[in-house]
């Protein structure tokens, strides 16, 4: 009886720290976004919508 909680907590630890690990590769990732495109000319970004 006393292996089976012995096993059940080995194993929740590894979860947890797979866990941990997987969320700081997370956070470290570099995240980054493409810039805008240009528009041509003074177009109105509302006329698109009223059509």
């Amino acid at each position: 009886m006393t292996g089976y909680i012995v096993l059940g907590i080995i194993i929740m630890l590894t979860v947890l720290a797979l866990t941990l690990i997987a969320i700081n590769k997370g956070y470290a990732f570099k995240h980054s976004i493409d810039a805008l495109p240009e528009e041509d000319g003074n177009e109105d970004r509302t006329s698109d919508y009223h059509k």
